[in-house]
């Protein structure tokens, strides 16, 4: 047996764990809506914005802190700062903002988007090349979600889904640019670093929101919070980021055309949300084109 043939296998396991701890990322992140809607039952959007930012940062303080991890150098950091203003910063705000007057399946099924604008960035800022039948797929899926979204909205889109797709854009940023880093740096510390970076934004947006925005806390309030604090914004992203790095941020970024059906399963079972016959069919169909996505080459 070759060198070459040996590395053959290898290389399909690596492939397999990559898109197996992308996948678990998926799931994870799929139940960020409910739970943020669940914390808009106790906070403001911008005391939860802050409040779970603030948490992440002291998690992932305490990780680095443990695991006695040097300060990344000098070149990572504006790649750390991408992250940090679309994955910590822009994303969670705009999202929440969002969530005020649209439902948590509508919202998802937005941002089924995601992937597409996520592939694209990478494709800038990466030069990697994917194959048309790569393109088939994701620009199908992505069609899909506008096509459902101007349903809901007959031909207007609403303040909400201007909030939505400000958030799929400055996500994909930060999802391109970190899928990049965890290829130099591991990808735990990537999100980590992330979070301590705009500490000082979400701590000075939570000692100014607070005091001004109603709060009335409840379990299911502090229940969302944590989820959102220590999955959303942290555990789920060390998931992403390896997957990522293993197979790449364009074929990782599809697999969270899986996103949307899951988010709509959880609005159904747990947020007691009726939804329209076109959202699990959109879903459904941007489910499909994973398919597609996956079985093509770079």
């Amino acid at each position: 047996m070759t060198a070459q043939d040996s590395a053959t296998p290898r290389r399909g396991i690596a492939a397999n764990h990559g898109t197996s701890l992308a996948a678990l990322a998926v799931l994870s992140f799929s139940f960020s809506f409910p739970a943020t809607a669940w914390t808009l039952d106790g906070f403001g959007p911008w005391t939860s914005t802050g409040l779970r930012g603030v948490l992440a940062a002291l998690l992932a303080g305490g990780c680095l802190a443990a695991n006695r991890v040097p300060v990344p150098k000098r070149r990572h950091w504006p790649g750390l700062l991408t992250v940090a203003g679309g994955c910590v910063i822009g994303f969670p705000l705009l999202t929440t903002l969002a969530l005020r007057t649209s439902s948590t399946a509508h919202s998802a099924v937005v941002i089924g988007v995601l992937p597409l604008a996520t592939a694209t960035v990478s494709v800038a800022l990466t030069g990697t090349r994917p194959s048309r039948l790569f393109w088939y797929g994701a620009v199908a899926g992505a069609a899909a979600v506008i096509g459902f979204t101007l349903q809901q909205s007959h031909g207007r889109p609403t303040l909400a889904d201007a909030y939505l797709f400000g958030a799929l854009l400055v996500c994909a940023a930060g999802y391109a640019e970190g899928g990049r880093l965890a290829r130099h740096l591991p990808g735990w510390q990537v999100i980590a670093w992330a979070v301590i970076a705009a500490l000082p934004v979400t701590a000075v947006t939570t000692l100014l929101a607070w005091p001004v925005e109603p709060t009335h806390i409840t379990g299911r309030a502090v229940g969302g919070l944590l989820y959102i604090a220590a999955v959303s914004q942290l555990g789920g992203f060390v998931l992403w980021y390896r997957g990522m790095a293993a197979i790449g941020v364009a074929r990782a970024s599809q697999l969270q055309l899986a996103q949307p059906l899951l988010t709509v399963l959880w609005a159904v079972l747990f947020m007691s949300e009726h939804v329209s016959v076109a959202a699990p069919v959109t879903a459904v169909v941007v489910l499909l084109c994973i398919a597609a996505t996956q079985r093509a080459r770079a």
